[in-house]
């Protein structure tokens, strides 16, 4: 397990290679992964916020749940805080399983739940002003379907 919340950037290619070469107790069949990026458009930063301890308490439980779910070798959740600009990554979610089938659903659970449970605020910027992003009831439609 790994969870990490930080400023700094992350490396995907290198977070893959780790997933897919671990050598636990369950051989790796493959590797499921997300990668989450500040979009651009009328969106000129965005601030990410969290609650030090308690993020990556919620992070844990999240991945906890989706181990709880599926038989994974290894999960690794990155997700970043502070200022960012367009195009920036935001989270990285990877997921390695025996099947592929498990391997792409924990990874779709783990980013619904993070969109919706896990604790951080985000403000985004714009030619108008700052603004608080609020809830999508689509976020919450997505974790509707794993809570039947």
């Amino acid at each position: 397990m790994s969870v990490r919340v930080q400023e700094a950037d992350f490396d995907p290619g290198a977070e893959l290679e780790t997933l897919g070469s671990s050598s636990g107790d369950m051989p790796v069949g493959g590797v499921t992964s997300f990668v989450g990026y500040v979009r651009g458009g009328e969106v000129r930063a965005m601030t990410l916020e969290h609650y030090p301890g308690m993020t990556e308490k919620a992070l844990a439980h999240i991945e906890a749940e989706a181990r709880a779910r599926w038989q994974l070798a290894e999960v690794c959740v990155i997700h970043r805080v502070g200022r960012l600009l367009p195009g920036a990554r935001i989270v990285f979610v990877g997921v390695a399983a025996r099947h592929r089938g498990e391997a792409f659903a924990a990874c779709e659970f783990i980013m619904d739940y993070l969109k919706t449970r896990a604790p951080f605020w985000k403000k985004e910027e714009t030619a108008d002003g700052a603004r608080w992003v609020e809830a999508r009831d689509s976020d919450d439609a997505a974790l509707a379907r794993w809570e039947r």
